[in-house]
């Protein structure tokens, strides 16, 4: 549970604040490998921080391969947006997927994939992290622009170049402006796609540092686990507030027709971003879908509008509440800077034990 409920108020207000002005892009990754990750889904549920059920466990192991057969893919063929490309993304997805057929999925465009942005800050949280390099070696990089896509295949062996009609997506978009809304819900078409596939995925935001391996915080019972902007406690309770820059979904029809729901209803919600529609929606798709919703605690995965400011439990670190690329760049650079002062203290230093917390002020972390 978050503290007191005023420092929650004062938490909402700066994020309404932070949202509601200057230009963000968004971004998102996809990844995988064809290596064995050390915490898979076959493992979650004995390593997991959070409690679940057994018959739900049970439940949703059955369901995990529920779309793994040819003929649910050849069902779905139909919905891809183009067959060339469709190809090639079957083609990536089985190349860098793991045994469990995970992937982990971003995205950049041109700004955010130049040398010394975004991009390159999100690598180097992998090689300084706690036992999370590996990752990096299943990491597939969508690229928004051909600039995006020339300077990926410099730093990275796996791109994929996703394009939405019409759209040029290769400088920062206006929070909220069409461009920025036909990004946003062509990730959450893009992530359906990938589940019909028969694949899971973990979407993370390239403006997130990774610290320690995430999975160990998920539940293998979840159908979907999402990051928190305010987390109120409970890790199903719907009154959470989602954050869908990093999100993991496994791949079964529930999940699918729960992708399907969210998209459609984005003509209910118009003018509204993808993250917006799911918190509207949340609640429906728990209980007339079924669809098991897990809410990470900003406690271990946190963000710039809520965070414990404390290495020793923090997974990864969300530069959210935080308008235009130069303060992100800011803020993350300092606090990769101290996370690395911080594993250089010896092991029995009792300043490891925690709340070892940053330096402030920045330019948007608290």
């Amino acid at each position: 549970m978050m503290g007191s409920q005023q420092n929650v108020l004062n938490q909402l207000v700066s994020f309404i604040l932070g949202a509601s002005v200057g230009a963000v892009l968004i971004v998102f990754f996809l990844s995988a490998g064809q290596g064995q990750w050390s915490t898979g889904l076959s493992s979650w549920a004995n390593e997991s921080k959070v409690t679940a059920p057994a018959a739900a466990a049970a439940a949703a192991a059955k369901e995990a391969n529920v779309t793994n057969s040819a003929a649910h893919v050849e069902e779905k063929a139909g919905q891809a947006a183009a067959p060339e490309q469709d190809l090639e993304l079957e083609k990536l997805l089985a190349a860098v997927a793991d045994e469990h057929r995970n992937i982990i999925m971003t995205s950049v465009n041109e700004a955010w994939a130049a040398e010394g942005s975004l991009l390159d800050l999100f690598l180097e949280g992998f090689r300084a992290g706690k036992g999370i390099a590996r990752f990096v070696d299943h990491l597939l990089i969508v690229a928004l622009d051909d600039g995006a896509l020339n300077r990926c295949r410099a730093v990275h062996p796996h791109c994929y170049r996703l394009t939405v009609a019409g759209r040029n997506l290769s400088s920062e978009k206006v929070f909220m402006s069409e461009d920025y809304l036909d990004l946003v819900w062509s990730k959450v078409k893009l992530q359906q796609r990938i589940l019909e596939l028969g694949y899971n995925f973990l979407f993370t935001d390239v403006d997130i540092l990774w610290f320690r391996d995430p999975f160990e915080r998920m539940s293998m019972a979840a159908h979907m686990v999402t990051s928190s902007d305010f987390y109120l406690g409970g890790a199903y309770n719907t009154a959470n507030f989602p954050n869908t820059g990093f999100l993991y979904v496994r791949s079964s029809r529930r999940a699918v027709a729960a992708m399907e729901a969210w998209r459609a209803a984005r003509a209910a919600y118009p003018g509204r971003h993808e993250q917006q529609v799911l918190n509207e929606i949340k609640r429906e798709l728990v209980a007339k879908r079924g669809v098991r919703i897990q809410f990470l605690d900003t406690a271990h995965n946190g963000g710039f509008c809520s965070n414990t400011r404390d290495f020793a439990t923090l997974y990864t670190m969300h530069a959210n509440c935080c308008v235009g690329l130069g303060a992100k760049l800011h803020d993350l650079r300092n606090l990769l800077a101290e996370w690395r002062a911080y594993r250089q203290l010896p092991g029995g230093d009792p300043r490891r034990r925690g709340p070892v917390r940053w330096k402030v002020p920045g330019i948007c972390i608290h």
